[in-house]
């Protein structure tokens, strides 16, 4: 059986190397970090399902514009607990997902496109460029121990459906495997997962994102 609660933990430690935000704070059962990003001023992450109850309380006595990320075993039960405590639901359509990079299969830019890869303070950057340097694609990945957090993989509309999608994935694979990473991990947009499901990544439980009434989420 997975460890979610662990997975959440080396998950929150990558993306908060690959986001340049502060470190989180244990709080039992969940993460707070100051993150300043869009849409949040402060997320809690849920480590332990037992603990939503407890740590929505904890969200609707912040401040600032707060969220509460769930990964959920069970999302349904999940779901229903965060409303039951007062929380409103932003979006449940996302998944974790994980892979052995070793075995993510490699990908090489079609032509006229070149692969530029950067290596700064823990986070790979790598851009998808045409002849003329103009990006077709890009993403990240923040290394935690072995663990390499893939963030903020896009295409540029005008570049799509020519597999700079998976150009980009094998870029940061194969950078995240010489810094000695083993295991990749991310949270999926919808449109995301078939991309990466065919990367060989697979879904380990859906993530949720719960607010206070009134939190809107950025479009």
């Amino acid at each position: 059986m997975t460890d979610l609660r662990g997975l959440v933990v080396r998950w929150q430690r990558g993306w908060g190397v690959a986001r340049r935000v502060p470190l989180a704070e244990d709080v039992g059962g969940g993460l707070r970090v100051h993150c300043r990003q869009n849409g949040r001023e402060v997320e809690y992450f849920a480590s332990d399902e037992a603990d939503l109850e407890r740590l929505a309380k904890l969200v609707l006595q912040e401040e600032a514009v707060t969220w509460l990320t769930v990964v959920a075993a069970d999302p349904s039960r999940a779901a229903a607990t965060l409303e039951a405590a007062g929380l409103v639901l932003l979006k449940r359509a996302e998944q974790l997902m994980t892979v052995d990079l070793r075995a993510q299969p490699r990908r090489e830019p079609p032509a006229p496109y070149r692969v530029e890869i950067r290596v700064e303070d823990g986070v790979i950057t790598a851009e998808v460029v045409d002849e003329s340097g103009a990006v077709g694609a890009s993403g990240a990945m923040g290394l935690a121990g072995t663990d390499a957090i893939a963030d903020k993989i896009g295409t540029v509309p005008e570049h799509r459906r020519r597999g700079l999608g998976s150009v980009i994935m094998s870029a940061l694979a194969g950078a995240a495997i010489t810094e000695g990473a083993e295991t990749g991990i991310l949270i999926a947009s919808e449109e995301g997962q078939r991309l990466y499901a065919t990367l060989g990544w697979r879904p380990m439980g859906e993530v949720m994102i719960a607010a206070p009434p009134g939190t809107v989420y950025p479009t």
